[in-house]
């Protein structure tokens, strides 16, 4: 069969339609009563009731469990090149919201769900774009998508990756690669929270770097001052760095990436952080576990210890397990802290909701026999929205907490 603008049209099993008369654009095979095997990867659907009443168009994708990205929720929309370039330029929109572009710096421009581009992450560094597609069947346009966003921001270069998980659930073929070749050998650099930072958009991961927890970096390091600070899972150095530069007497980052700290070392020196006026920092390479076990026997002590691990629950069948992963963590880390510290501890995994999050935090300090006083409750930054109709978008957590 040949991709038709026409939709074909495929009905949901009795009682499923209710999430998508919410808005809910994720359709997984297994709420289908006809499963669209034998159509191709990009072709338009109706998505219909049990009953034949028209709910929503999306595009499908046989190969992949979730089978339909839903886009449109009504039936006088089309779903073609029109409604992606109108809907990138309503993302970009959005962002100019909170005030006008800074071309130095970077932001998420496209964040999937919250955008109304289920499987479309776009992030901008300066001048460059790092366009990741976790949809497969978005990829039936992604020419045009990638040309839109080239003119939108007059790009340098962009690089279009999906990676090998991804692509494995899509059934495609996993890629990284220049748009139209246009590629650009060194890091590209942007500024934020007034440090200047280097992105490696072929090698990073993701689209290169990690741009949700910059507002959480600015906000926690007014804490950090005078502190001696444990950052745990410090990647390259977000947190920790933005801490040294408010005044944190010495901080201590660890990692279980040798190219992660490398990029932290070279942003301190790119920077001047490594100066006298500046307090001291060291990196360790390990696993954050194992490096705060070591910490706890040797008997050591901090003003502040900063969490930010990797996602530990990709599914609703890891929920019960993260959920421990967390305790323990927070539970080591508390250990660590002198009274009256401060704990920053952060979750990006879209499973465990916030008050999942706190309760788990309420346990540590039981436990514990510490109390916790939260003092600030916190999200990704702006660039990153939620969309009410999809809340696993609502996936990041960051609680600034005193520990007594």
């Amino acid at each position: 069969m040949s991709l038709s603008d026409n939709p074909i049209p495929l009905r949901l099993k009795p009682s499923r339609h209710f999430p998508f008369l919410a808005r809910h654009p994720w359709v997984h095979a297994h709420a289908l009563a006809e499963t669209g095997d034998s159509l191709d990867c990009g072709q338009v659907v109706d998505l219909l009731d049990f009953e034949g009443n028209w709910v929503a168009r999306g595009v499908i994708n046989p190969n992949s469990r979730l089978r339909i990205r839903l886009y449109v929720f009504d039936a006088n929309l089309a779903i073609d090149e029109a409604l992606w370039k109108s809907r990138i330029d309503d993302a970009i929109a959005r962002r100019r919201l909170v005030g006008p572009i800074d071309r130095d710096a970077a932001e998420r421009v496209v964040f999937s769900e919250s955008d109304l581009l289920s499987g479309l992450i776009v992030d901008r560094y300066a001048d460059c774009l790092g366009v990741q597609f976790t949809a497969g069947a978005l990829t039936r346009w992604q020419q045009p998508i990638l040309e839109h966003l080239r003119t939108a921001f007059s790009a340098r270069a962009i690089m279009v990756r999906m990676d090998d998980k991804t692509a494995k659930y899509e059934g495609l073929e996993a890629q990284e690669q220049w748009f139209e070749g246009v590629a650009i050998d060194e890091p590209v650099l942007y500024r934020q929270n007034e440090l200047q930072w280097a992105v490696d958009l072929r090698g990073g991961q993701k689209t290169g770097g990690y741009l949700d927890q910059r507002l959480n970096h600015q906000a926690s390091a007014v804490y950090m001052r005078g502190r001696n600070v444990l950052d745990v899972c410090c990647y390259n150095g977000g947190f920790g760095l933005a801490a040294l530069r408010e005044g944190a007497a010495s901080v201590v980052g660890i990692d279980s990436s040798a190219p992660a700290l490398d990029q932290a070392r070279q942003t301190l020196v790119r920077n001047g952080l490594d100066g006298e006026s500046f307090g001291e920092i060291s990196f360790r390479l390990g696993d954050c576990f194992d490096e705060l076990k070591k910490l706890g026997e040797q008997a050591e002590t901090f003003d502040a210890v900063i969490l930010d691990p990797p996602r530990f629950a990709g599914s609703r069948h890891q929920l019960d397990t993260a959920l421990r992963a967390y305790r323990r963590l927070n539970a080591m880390a508390v250990d660590l802290l002198s009274p009256g510290g401060v704990l920053v501890t952060c979750s990006c995994s879209g499973r465990v909701s916030r008050s999942e999050f706190l309760n788990m935090l309420l346990d540590v300090g039981r436990r514990r026999r510490r109390d916790l006083i939260v003092l600030e409750n916190r999200g990704p930054a702006p660039d990153h929205p939620i969309a009410i109709s999809c809340p696993e978008s609502d996936y990041l957590k960051c609680v600034i907490a005193q520990v007594q």
